[in-house]
């Protein structure tokens, strides 16, 4: 697969609302499963499809500790890339709000 292909993977995988939430629930740290599914209100087996889907995507692992699966993300890179989108819209708010 190409640089260009993974890259492409990686923002298919963010480009849903609940992956989207995953990784931002993830951001203050690693996370067992099951507080994710506490905090995404989806069924255990639809959230187990968005984080294969991470995963898959390279953006996100899971580490077996005891019983539960704790996930987390792959790399700091995926915070500051999150910090970099923020600041994106952060700006785009303040122009669209001296258009109005």
């Amino acid at each position: 697969m190409t640089q260009e292909e993974l890259v492409v993977k990686m923002f298919k995988a963010l480009g849903h609302p609940i992956r989207y939430k995953i990784v931002k629930f993830l951001l203050d740290g690693p996370q067992c499963v099951c507080k994710l599914n506490e905090n995404i209100e989806f069924s255990q087996s639809n959230l187990s499809q968005h984080l294969r889907i991470l995963k898959d995507a390279g953006i996100v692992k899971g580490d077996k500790i005891g019983l539960n699966i704790h996930y987390s993300l792959t790399s700091d890179e995926i915070k500051k890339l999150f910090e970099a989108a923020d600041g994106v819209i952060k700006a785009r708010l303040k122009m669209l709000e001296k258009e109005i």
